[in-house]
């Protein structure tokens, strides 16, 4: 009962913050989840998966006004490709080497609170659609492992002259796209396990209500302050699932 209980609390502090940045909600949900060891990492992946979708629709219902840069478009193809190599990749570790698993989660965690973090100023001018090819292909990888496509694509994206709004709009809608993929991927090749269905249906309900009340509501700090305060919550989740995943290895 208390691991199904914490698992919802940490469902909604994750989709909190998703609401407010357009990423992280897979990074901080596995983050903590990770940390204490709360349920097996493929079944919190596979939930992570589902709710990413749920939370994605919900907000473009909510916020109806809603618009997609087209940059972010070849970023999206390119991830749509390589979900699939992340995918094999996580389905090997699971099997062979859990520990494994958890500690590249771990430092992805840290990687990508870090790069954020030491983001340099805007850009003057938008990327090129090269340059979203290549961070989305990177991307693929990670969602495909992890649901967690953020580290690339969010530095990437952070980057660019957006309004704050429309970056939110366009990395929620960039992993909605990849968490769909790879969840029809996991349901067609049966690896969503019963207990990732129970994580997934017990959480939804928290998921909607939390969007439901903050996908139209202002953010209440500034873009640099909800910045440095959900890369320290990444680095802590990070660097807690390291530790305790190499004392696991080699304690």
């Amino acid at each position: 009962m208390l691991t199904h209980l914490s698992f919802i609390v940490f469902v909604a502090i994750a989709v909190y913050v998703q609401n407010l940045t357009g990423f992280a909600f897979a990074l901080i949900l596995l983050g903590l989840v990770g940390t204490i060891d709360l349920v097996p990492l493929p079944d919190a992946v596979n939930a992570v998966t589902a709710l990413s979708v749920v939370n994605a629709l919900m907000f473009f219902y909510r916020r109806r006004t809603a618009r997609i840069e087209r940059a972010i478009l070849p970023a999206v193809a390119a991830s749509l490709v390589t979900v699939v190599v992340g995918i094999a990749l996580v389905t090997f570790l699971a099997a062979s080497a859990y520990q494994v698993l958890r500690l590249v989660l771990g430092l992805s965690v840290v990687a990508c609170a870090l790069l954020l973090w030491r983001a340099a100023s805007p850009l003057k001018s938008t990327s090129s659609a090269s340059y979203f090819t290549f961070v989305g292909s990177l991307s693929g990888v990670l969602g495909g492992m992890f649901a967690a496509a953020g580290p690339p694509l969010v530095y990437a994206v952070y980057r660019q002259p957006w309004p704050l709004e429309r970056i939110q709009e366009s990395l929620i809608f960039s992993f909605a796209a990849g968490a769909l993929l790879r969840m029809v991927v996991i349901v067609f090749t049966g690896n969503f396990s019963s207990l990732s269905l129970l994580l997934t249906l017990e959480a939804i309900p928290v998921a909607l209500m939390v969007t439901a009340l903050n996908a139209n509501r202002p953010a209440p700090f500034s873009k640099k302050a909800i910045r440095n305060a959900v890369c320290a919550l990444l680095v802590l989740s990070g660097l807690g699932m390291l530790i305790s995943s190499l004392q696991a290895m080699f304690g």
